[in-house]
């Protein structure tokens, strides 16, 4: 057990989570007041690396949903803000090692699809890295996983069949759909994107994949959404800035964070397919 793990339960009174939460960029506003148990700076964890970057706030928040207890990341860090591959693993083994079942990822994205405008969602079905970066290089962590871990189910659909009912059940446009993952920190050229359109992309962004390919070599299942901000380079005139990023994210906050708290309350942890 890392460092951090430890320091979470004893500043939680060994208060394990059901469900933990990603929260991308200008997602702010998760719990209400009455609903946290306890909120940690990420100061206060060896293992999480500092966010740099404006609308990660770099807190580690336990509160309670419908009487399931989540956990919430304010914040991530990013490979473009210097900070070695290796580290981004050792958040998502800390919430791996406090019990976590199920992690929730998001992300602020640009859409490679014109009808998949700013401010709509889209559950990740699966991934592209073309971050030339993956967290697990290195000596394989052989208490977490295998050197060589599948991904042919990375965004696990046994909980993302259950999102999507949730978005049907609540009339949420939820689109599904390939996230694409850029180093940054510069936006991407009208090349690259139309080369990512050639290959099956639908979204493009600059984090979520390290996460989840160190989540599923923790066996922790994941879900993703991307909030779609803009429409990526060269499908429009306008210039791209993460002003706008800011912007348009909060603009669907609401949406988001009433879909994952709905699907919080409804969600079934049984997984048969994990028997087999």
């Amino acid at each position: 057990m890392l460092p951090s793990s430890k320091k979470f339960l004893e500043l939680t009174n060994n208060n394990s989570p059901d469900v933990a939460v990603i929260l991308g960029s200008g997602l702010t506003n998760f719990f209400e007041e009455k609903d946290i148990i306890k909120s940690i700076s990420y100061e206060q964890l060896e293992d999480f690396p500092q966010p740099t970057v404006k609308g990660h706030a770099g807190k580690l928040v336990l509160g309670s949903i419908n009487n399931k207890k989540v956990v919430c990341m304010y914040g991530r860090s990013h490979i473009y803000e210097g900070h070695n591959p290796q580290s981004l693993a050792l958040p998502i083994r800390v919430l791996k090692d406090i019990g976590s079942k199920l992690l929730i990822v998001t992300n602020a994205a640009g859409s490679l699809d014109e009808n998949m405008p700013a401010g709509s969602l889209m559950a990740i079905k699966d991934h592209i890295n073309w971050s030339g970066f993956n967290p697990l290089i290195g000596t394989n962590a052989e208490e977490y996983g295998p050197r060589f871990h599948d991904m042919s189910d990375g965004y696990h659909k046994f909980y993302r069949d259950q999102l999507i009912n949730v978005a049907n059940k609540s009339n949420q446009k939820l689109f599904e759909g390939i996230y694409c993952m850029y180093s940054g920190p510069n936006f991407e050229t009208p090349a690259e994107i139309n080369a990512l359109k050639v290959i099956g992309g639908n979204a493009v962004g600059m984090s979520t994949v390290p996460e989840v390919l160190v989540a599923n070599h923790a066996s922790l299942p994941v879900i993703g959404i991307s909030v779609i901000t803009n429409l990526a380079a060269g499908m429009n005139k306008t210039k791209l800035s993460h002003q706008e990023t800011l912007e348009n994210a909060s603009l669907a906050e609401n949406n988001v964070l009433n879909l994952i708290k709905q699907f919080i309350r409804e969600v079934q942890f049984d997984d048969p397919s994990r028997n087999n």
